[in-house]
């Protein structure tokens, strides 16, 4: 397929640059996957597209404070976005960096209080390995900030510590948001809950990738890049059951989505629960766990309205975005939800 069949008008001023006043009062655009048909809801009323017996399943992956800043040796800034430990060491990670003059093996990134990071290696592809002098983990708590997506064109506020984080979030590791688990109340959880859905969670730590741009005309030589997920066992084992009943397995957001789908490629009977994923969802994806996806608006020509056409169809898709524009609906992480059932 080529990367011209995702892309869209988007006016700026429909780009969210802040959250709604309350979380479960974005608007909700209900698409029918069969027939493509919209109609306009209010998020809280998700509670009544759900049924009892419903398996809805959410990503608990925490934000961490992943933008760092500090100076090199010579006084420039520099400002590092730390990604995952590499597995070589306590506190070696893998980053991304931007410096006046780059980056190369030896520079060290001074920050307050004497702590330092070291540039182990420093790559070609935007990505860089440091090691740090005291745990990352500590640093990013002191210095870090809210790693805002690029679109959101201003410096991290105070709401955003809370905002950019989902109120369920419990296993720290991820460098972007789960956004479409962003519009969940602990009230509305407890809503939905009480009619007999099934709540579960997963964990995939949202990488970089989530921002990389798709460069080729041919969306299927793009290579994603692997992103660390986890599913417990009971939430496979509730899922596993509701498709086995013919229940409604609905993932929360492109990231759950994934982790259902990667863990099920090869089948229910040979399960991967844990690991890391590469997995690439485009239209004529043969999905296997999902019945309903929740999502919010994607950028044109992203990975993220790749996978959410191949779910809902892209012709289906496609119009619904058209729509969303023209209603001005909001877009991106703290924009709008869309509900594909």
């Amino acid at each position: 397929m080529d990367i011209k069949d995702f892309d869209f008008h988007l006016p700026d001023d429909l780009i969210a640059q802040y959250p709604a006043d309350k979380r479960d009062l974005s608007r909700l655009m209900l698409v029918d996957r069969a027939d493509g048909v919209v109609s306009h809801r209010v998020f809280h009323d998700i509670k009544d597209m759900l049924v009892s017996g419903d398996v809805l399943v959410l990503n608990d992956t925490k934000v961490m404070q992943a933008r760092v800043t500090g100076t090199k040796a010579t006084g420039g800034a520099v400002e590092l976005l730390l990604v995952e430990k590499t597995g070589k060491g306590a506190d070696e990670w893998l980053c991304m960096g931007r410096a006046s003059k780059g980056f190369n093996a030896g520079m060290k990134v001074f920050f307050d209080g004497g702590a330092f990071a070291e540039i182990v290696q420093a790559g070609s592809d935007g990505f860089l390995t440091a090691r740090f002098s005291a745990p990352a983990e500590r640093i990013m708590e002191k210095f870090g900030s809210v790693p805002l997506p690029p679109y959101i064109r201003r410096l991290p506020e105070a709401i955003d510590k809370a905002r950019y984080q989902t109120v369920f979030a419990e296993c720290q590791g991820a460098v972007a948001a789960p956004t479409a688990g962003l519009h969940f109340t602990p009230e509305l959880l407890s809503e939905v809950k009480n009619k007999g859905v099934d709540v579960r969670f997963v964990t995939l730590h949202t990488g970089p990738g989530t921002f990389m741009p798709v460069r080729v005309a041919d969306i299927t030589g793009h290579k994603m890049l692997s992103e660390f997920y986890s599913i417990p066992p009971n939430t496979f084992q509730a899922v596993r059951v509701a498709k086995a009943e013919k229940r409604r397995v609905i993932a929360v957001g492109t990231t759950t989505a994934r982790s259902l789908e990667a863990a099920v490629v090869n089948g229910f009977d040979n399960a991967r629960l844990e690991g890391k994923t590469d997995l690439f969802i485009y239209p004529g994806f043969e999905f296997k766990a999902l019945d309903g996806l929740l999502t919010n608006f994607h950028l044109p020509g992203s990975t993220l309205i790749m996978l959410t056409a191949a779910f809902g169809g892209h012709e289906n898709i496609m119009s619904a975005y058209r729509t969303a524009v023209k209603e001005k609906y909001r877009f991106f992480s703290y924009g709008d939800a869309m509900l594909i059932i």
